[in-house]
Formats: structure tokens, sequence, C-alpha cells
């Protein structure tokens, strides 16, 4: 039968006839060992394409500047120690030349707006690390307010998404022995009172769920055996995700459990007199917290009169009563043609929205006056996009955050007088006067218009040869939005680059309708979209083929291996990092069930005959011409399963193509457990598309 096929399939060659719509797809896989994360088969491949791979890129001289260059800036110590403010304490987590693992680390707000903090390390990594024979990496921590005196720490095993949970001292400095402390597991825990915790995570046997996250969640007591405890929820098998909710402010503690049918459906439950209520909310929202007796939820989808992209404010007894009305809801924030939330942030008495305004970040300030909620927006930050930096939920601290491309990250501080101070910004890079900044349209095939950032040298001339970097996501409703240009942007431009951001559909820039508008059948519009700003930076005189790089990392790895595979003649260099690619199977590897929702379900033969048009693991042939692409991924990815990459580059190696691989041994998702790690994959990457296309 096979051979048949292909005979066919010659014979149309030969009389020049389009063959794609004719194309059988083969879903068989020769290449599953390749699965075996740890197996020793598919390492010695990886190591083996590694060797490669550097002794391509790594030994040069070139290599060594660009990467001590790279790693300088990484580990400088001019940059801005972002913190979280609690307690009246600023907590960071810094890593630098001599801290490679990092330092967990605290000062007080009056020393943190100097210009040198007198910091107090918490916990030193790397000291723990070599102590515990270990490769920790620091993932967060979780503290109890508003004394904020005990906090769950998470540590990652080279950076893997699955932490352990140990319970922390603040006061000894100490983790707390036979405290709040759990396994190796994806999970989640969240604080009730000192002496309490709900606890999501890996109780054994039935209870995760089919995308590896905890279904059920238990309440756990100081003293009790974790494992004697009953669960106070316990979720299906098919569903995604089950994990505690807890809101601990000056007005009042919730506690309840989020279930997740699907990747982008929620439902609250609320604890009310110990037993787990189903709050009547729409399926497409987000629970940002509590706020004086409110739930502030924000709308995904139309609801009772609100339109999709609304915030709106909940009363919580009415809602515990299940008792809903038209009066029960308050609109605190909608959406207009060009202006999106993008988040939500709950201070003392107000709350701030993050809003997208045709792309820029801006900041609305709320505040409840009467039986309405009063709008201001906050200014006087110039032309710089903001974001909320950190907020205190017990007192009058806010830090916000400024930037662009070409403007330095500068952090501003208000207190109970709401007086911006700026109190740190990043050294400058550049002259700003040096490259010239754009957003530009281009229209896709279906007539969307489709905005992108364009960044060049301002001396730049449209010839037609500008080797042109192109980046893109375009999934998960997040947004691609101006920041300050880093070191990998800068190094790409000076020699002589452009480099382009698309802001395609599947992204959140202008809200959940952008998103919606690629899912699951829908989905080819990214690739569309994507594919019609390249093919404009050519019509524009801006670049060549020849020219044209693209770039992309996880479901941005999909895009990019999507539209090489779609449109091999259009790009001569890929750049495809922690991708996703085998859309046949990646619902059956880690986390890939949880995304069921995005791109839809293969084994479902109505859905997988859409998924199979773009998947670029079943699209790539002998017989056709790619660029050769540069894969990367990580062993320790424990989101995105490395399988991916290493299939997808040994079945295009075994079809005669040329392709560069590397994986680094740890890391996780990010691809890189450490700052060293960081600036050399960057710099394999710089190597590369020096390589393509200058």
């Amino acid at each position: 039968m096979k051979k048949n096929i292909i005979i066919i399939c010659l014979a149309l060659l030969i009389m020049g006839c389009n063959t794609e719509k004719e194309r059988v797809i083969d879903t068989t896989d020769p290449y599953l060992w390749l699965e075996d994360v740890e197996g020793a088969d598919a390492l010695d491949w990886v190591k083996a394409q590694n060797k490669i791979t550097e002794t391509r890129y790594a030994e040069s001289e070139e290599f060594s500047s660009t990467y001590e260059e790279l790693l300088k800036e990484y580990q400088s110590t001019d940059r801005i120690p972002y913190a979280s403010v609690q307690g009246g304490m600023m907590y960071n987590f810094w890593r630098d030349e001599k801290n490679v693992r990092g330092l967990w680390r605290r000062t007080t707000i009056e020393s943190y707006k100097t210009d040198s903090p007198e910091w107090e390390t918490l916990l030193d990594i790397d000291e723990l690390a070599e102590k515990e024979n270990e490769n920790w990496v620091y993932k967060g921590s979780n503290c109890l307010a508003p004394n904020y005196d005990k906090c769950l720490l998470r540590l990652s095993i080279g950076g893997k998404d699955a932490v352990v949970v140990r319970e922390f001292d603040l006061v000894n400095k100490t983790f707390v022995e036979n405290g709040f402390n759990t396994p190796e597991s994806k999970q989640y825990l969240s604080w009730i009172n000192e002496n309490q915790i709900m606890v999501a995570t890996d109780f054994g046997e039935g209870t995760m769920n089919e995308s590896g996250y905890p279904k059920q969640v238990k309440v756990w007591t100081r003293g009790e055996n974790l494992e004697d405890i009953s669960p106070i929820f316990d979720g299906d098998y098919t569903k995604i995700f089950s994990f505690p909710f807890a809101s601990i402010r000056p007005d009042g503690n919730y506690y309840g459990v989020v279930e997740g049918p699907t990747f982008f459906t929620q439902v609250l439950y609320l604890l009310n007199d110990e037993k787990l209520v189903q709050i009547d909310l729409p399926l497409k929202m987000d629970v940002a917290g509590t706020f004086k007796g409110s739930l502030i939820v924000s709308l995904d989808e139309d609801w009772r009169g609100y339109v999709s992209g609304s915030l709106v404010a909940v009363n919580i007894e009415d809602a515990l009563n299940q008792e809903i009305s038209d009066d029960s809801i308050e609109l605190i924030f909608a959406p207009t043609e060009k202006r999106f939330m993008q988040g939500v942030s709950l201070g003392k008495d107000e709350i701030y929205v993050n809003v997208l305004d045709n792309i820029n970040g801006k900041i609305l300030h709320f505040e409840k006056v009467g039986l309405n909620w009063r709008e201001s927006e906050i200014r006087s930050f110039g032309n710089a996009a903001l974001s909320i930096s950190s907020i205190d939920e017990w007192d009058e601290h806010l830090f916000i955050s400024a930037e662009s491309f070409t403007e330095p990250t500068s952090l501003y501080y208000s207190d109970e007088n709401k007086d911006f101070v700026k109190i740190k910004s990043l050294k400058e890079k550049f002259d700003p006067k040096k490259y010239k900044v754009q957003q530009l349209y281009a229209t896709s095939a279906d007539g969307t218009q489709i905005p992108y950032f364009q960044v060049s040298n301002v001396s730049m001339e449209k010839n037609s040869s500008n080797p042109t970097l192109l980046y893109g996501y375009g999934g998960f409703q997040i947004p691609l939005t101006p920041s300050y240009l880093g070191s990998f942007a800068r190094q790409w431009l000076d020699n002589g680059g452009v480099y382009v951001i698309a802001n395609i559909r599947g992204g959140g820039e202008f809200g959940p309708k952008w998103h919606q508008a690629a899912l699951k059948q829908n989905r080819q519009r990214a690739y569309d979209d994507f594919i019609a700003v390249g093919e404009t930076l050519i019509a524009n005189g801006i670049t060549s083929s020849k020219n044209l790089g693209i770039r992309g990392g996880s479901n941005g790895g999909l895009l990019v291996g999507a539209v090489v595979a779609q449109r091999p003649d259009l790009f001569n260099a890929v750049i495809c990092a922690v991708p996703l690619l085998d859309m046949y199977r990646y619902d059956k590897l880690l986390a890939g069930a949880s995304w069921v929702d995005e791109y839809g379900d293969p084994d479902n033969p109505e859905e997988w005959s859409y998924i199979s048009k773009y998947s670029p693991y079943q699209n790539v042939f002998a017989e056709r011409e790619y660029p050769e692409i540069y894969f990367y991924t990580s062993t320790k990815d424990d989101r995105v399963h490395p399988g991916h990459a290493r299939k997808m580059a040994k079945k295009m190696l075994d079809q005669g193509h040329k392709v560069i691989y590397y994986e680094n041994i740890e890391g996780g998702h990010s691809a890189a457990a450490n700052l060293k790690q960081s600036a050399y994959m960057t710099t394999l990457q710089l190597e590369y598309l020096k390589e393509k296309l200058l």
C-alpha cells in the first residue's frame, strides 16, 4: 500500500501537481526511544550531537568573547534587585558571579530605597547544594501574612517544574525540622495559619491527574501524618489541575480550592463552615483574590451582561449563599477597542489594573467611592510602559516598574501619599538615539491587521539584505510587550541586524478574543500571521529570505517549527527552543494533556484532522529543502518533553537534512539552571545566527 502511494506521489510530482493535499500523514514513529529521557541510548545520541555543535561554534575566539560579554552583563551587580514587599521588608533572590545558584535575602524598605541596601542573607543556595550534594535551583517562597515569620520554600532539582517544599523559619533562618515538608512533585501549597496549610501534591497512586498535576487537596495540621489525612477535594483524572485557594488580608480571610476542568477554565470552591461551596461563576475566568468582601474576577467570556475582558467585584456572602444576583456584581473595568486588561494587583485599599493600550503597558488605579469605582490613570512616567513590580496588601507600599525598548528600566516607589519616587534604575546600556523603534502592521491571510515592533539601527537602509531576526509566541493569552533591549538583542543589532517582535493571534495583546481567535481548529491563523509579518519585512525592503531568521521557544518553538515546515523558502535560520513538535503524541508527554484546550485532542479524529495539517514532526519530508534548523532543549525539562526536539532533529537528519542540536543536561523549561548556562546557550544562538544571516 505504501509503495503504491509513493508511486502515485512521484507521478504527481513529475506532472507538476501540488501533492500537499493528497499527502497521507504517517503517524508511525521509529524514534520513540528518544522519549526515554535518561535512557543510555538517548543520552549517548544527545551527547554526540552536543559535541558536534560545540565543536562547530564554541571553540572560536569570537565565541569566547561574546560569551564573556554576555556573562559580564548577566552577572553584573548594577542590575535592579527586584524584590517583593512583605511585612515592611523587601525579599529578593540574587545571583551573580560569586553566587551561582543564588542568595535568598532581605532588607528593610528604607534600606531598599537607597543605592546600597544592607542585605541580610536568609539562605545561600550554593552552600545548601554543596552541603546536601544536590543541584538545587531556587523556585520561590510562600510566606504567612501578616507576620511573615514562616515560609514554604520551593527548591527544584536541576530547574525542573517539580519541586521539594520545605518550611523555613525566618526568625531563626533555618529549615523547620519535622515541619511542613513534602517530597519532589509538581505541587501547590498555601497557608491557612501558622499550624495549618492546604496542600495539593503527589499523595501516592491515583492522586495525580492525566497531566501530571495533583487532583487532591488536603488540609494539613502540624504534627499530623499527611498520608493519614482525608482530602477535602478529589478531582477528576481527566481534568487539568486542583490547587488551594487562599486569600489572607486585613479585610478578611478566605480559603478553598480552584479546579481546572481545562487549561482555560476554572471552578472556584470556597470553604463555608468547613464545607466546600461551588461558586456560581463563569468557567472562563480568573479570581485575582478577595477585596473588602468581594471576589475580584476577571472575565474571559461574556457573563451576566459584562463583556469578556472585564473586571468585576462579586459579593462573597451572596456567592457563598449561592444567591448571586445582578446587585451582587459591580463593574470595575471594561475593555475598549485597543485597551485590554493584562493583570490585577490588590492593595490594602485600592485595586491596580495593568492594561495594554495598543500593546503599551499602563496602570489604572481603582478606588471604591460610595457605591461606585473611581478610575484614574497613573501618569508622569514619560513614554515608558508600566507594570506593577510589588504591592503590599497590608500596608501602603507600591512599586512600579517602567521601561521601553530604549529607556532603561526604572523602579518607582509610592507610599501613603501616592507620590512616586524613582528609587532605582538600570545604567544606560546604549545610546537610545542609535536605534529606531517602529510599530508597524502586516496583513494576514484572512485580512486581519497584525502589529509588530521593528527595532533597527537608525542608519538601516531598505536594501532587502539586512540580517533580520523575527521573534514570536502566539499562545496561551501571553502578550509580547516592549522591554529594554537586553544583551542578546543589542548584540544582534550592533552586528547590523534588525530585531522584530510579532504580536500574532493566540497571544494576549488584545484581550481574550485575540487569544481565542487562534485556538484549536483556528491554530493556523497564528502561523499565517507570523508568515505575513515575514513576507511584509521582505516586501518592505527590510530583508530577504536569505537574510531572514526566526526564533521561538516552547509554544513559540511549535510556531517556528510549523511555519518552517509550511514555508521553508521564507527563512534561512530557525532557532527552535524547548519546543512542542510532535502534536500526535504531545498530550501523552509530561504536562501535554493540560494543553488540549489550546491545541485540540489528537486522539479525536476530527481534531487530529486539523492538528495533523500543521504538526511539524509529521510534516517534514525527505524530498523538501529546509534551512539548517537549530534545535535546543533541556534534559531536565519536565514541562515540554525533550523528546519533541530530539525526535524532530533525528528524523530530519535521517531524511538527509542538516540540523544543529544542543541539549543542556539540566535547566528545566528555561533550558538553563544558572547565569553561566544562560550566557552559554545565548552565545550558541548568536553564533548560529551570525553564520546564517550576516
